[in-house]
């Protein structure tokens, strides 16, 4: 008789060490879940920070290229200008061909200074896409 009374405290044993078993373990995965859930935002957020930095960087550099293109556009009508009024008119021959070639150096400048910029947004944009 005395061994039923044995088995059956080991068996209370082992069904409250299985509860604290199981008690424990629920305890860990909601402690990971809401550190997974934390981390999730702290990421979300940090995209959402890296891509608007990326968007205003694009946009500084798309603002540089438009004033450069708009410079290259205001030198070439008054290029055309002048060429125009030096067929037109030959009295003021000598200033008129220092302007242009002044104003064609200058154009030129612009030129490679515009394309260095599209350069160098292409490879912002390639940078932010890469993001």
């Amino acid at each position: 008789m005395g061994g039923g009374g044995g088995s059956k405290k080991i068996l209370v044993g082992l069904v409250v060490l299985m509860l604290f078993g199981v008690a424990v373990y629920l305890k860990l995965w909601t402690i990971d879940y809401t550190v997974s859930s934390d981390e999730a935002e702290l990421l979300r957020r940090q995209f959402d920070l890296a891509n608007r930095e990326a968007m205003d960087e694009s946009a500084e550099w798309r603002l540089k290229y438009d004033v450069e293109a708009e410079r290259v556009t205001e030198c070439m009508n008054e290029l055309k200008q002048i060429k125009g009024s030096f067929e037109v008119d030959d009295g003021n021959a000598a200033s008129l061909n220092r302007k242009l070639v002044n104003l064609q150096k200058e154009n030129m400048a612009l030129v490679e200074r515009m394309e260095t910029m599209k350069q160098e947004l292409e490879a912002e944009k390639l940078k932010c896409s890469l993001q």
